[in-house]
């Protein structure tokens, strides 16, 4: 229970923390959002309008003031107004949100459901063919950037063999996004889970199930399974932070309506805004996904309860 406390207490500090640093940072960006408003809605250049626009979006009062306004209203399900679209920034979100979800949600599983078979035939075989897919696999996404692979798999897939089409209105879309956002996890992730497999067979205990007639891949998966899936999620709180990259990446280069498109658009009109809610959101995601990981290692493992 004071494990708990202690965690919703740095976790709600970090946040604050996190909220105060980005609204500063985004408040003191050079370009002002009223000028680009008024060129992007064609609106009279004059001082009256001007000042109308930075009363209505409390750009006319101090940083601190407007910090402590932005984030009671945030709290209160008030995320403000896009200065680009004019409609609420919780609205827009809600509309776009599982877009993103699905594909970072989608994309991290199937990597942790392929990296446990990948990584576990990859200990018991060293040197042979599967561990020679996964670590070429692993050097190959840390090499090729993901906006080329998928331009390559688009042409390949959706228009010489015509497997996929990646711009239908419906769930075949998001197939080849999901599939290249896992494609960097599973290759990391099934190296850190084979790694773990192999220290734990030089480890006695490993050689005394072998003693008693077990077989290595009996061995390694009733004594080694458990610590290396330990280290799995250890190595998945690191991903979440590529999941959002890779997310992001799929959304624009398949024309996805999720919210990293809409922050794609939002940053050339320093939508102030949109950019805070993405922060926080993000922010968000990192603290679900490392709490959930937390959780599943006290499970795997009392003594840290």
């Amino acid at each position: 229970m004071i494990r708990l406390v202690r965690f919703g207490m740095q976790s709600i500090a970090g946040l604050l923390a996190i909220s105060l640093a980005s609204f500063s940072v985004i408040t003191l960006m050079p370009a002002d959002p009223v000028a680009i408003a008024i060129r992007v809605w064609s609106l009279p250049a004059t001082d009256d309008t001007v000042a109308a626009l930075r009363a209505e979006w409390g750009l006319d009062q101090p940083m601190l003031f407007r910090y402590l306004h932005w984030l009671a209203d945030f709290l209160g399900g008030d995320w403000g107004r896009s200065f680009r679209t004019g409609e609420p920034v919780l609205a827009e979100f809600v509309e776009r949100l599982p877009v993103s979800l699905s594909l970072g949600l989608a994309g991290l599983a199937l990597a942790i459901a392929l990296a446990i078979p990948l990584g576990f035939f990859s200990a018991a075989y060293p040197r042979g063919i599967v561990d020679r897919a996964s670590r070429a696999l692993s050097v190959f996404v840390q090499a090729v950037p993901a906006f080329w692979l998928g331009l390559v798999l688009l042409w390949v897939l959706g228009v010489q063999l015509r497997w996929v089409r990646p711009f239908a209105n419906d769930w075949t879309a998001i197939v080849l996004p999901v599939l290249l956002i896992a494609l960097h996890s599973v290759a990391v992730l099934s190296r850190v889970y084979r790694r773990d497999l192999k220290e734990t067979s030089g480890q006695p205990h490993f050689r005394t199930a072998l003693a008693k007639g077990l077989s290595e891949r009996q061995a390694l998966w009733r004594h080694g399974h458990r610590s290396a899936l330990y280290a799995l999620l250890s190595a998945i709180r690191s991903e979440a932070g590529w999941v959002i990259g890779s997310t992001a990446t799929m959304e624009i280069l398949f024309g996805l309506p999720g919210i990293s498109q809409f922050l794609v658009q939002s940053i050339a009109a320093r939508d102030q805004m949109v950019l805070q809610a993405y922060v926080m959101v993000v922010a968000v995601w990192m603290l679900v996904l490392n709490a959930s990981a937390n959780l599943a290692m006290r499970l795997l493992d009392p003594r840290l309860a």
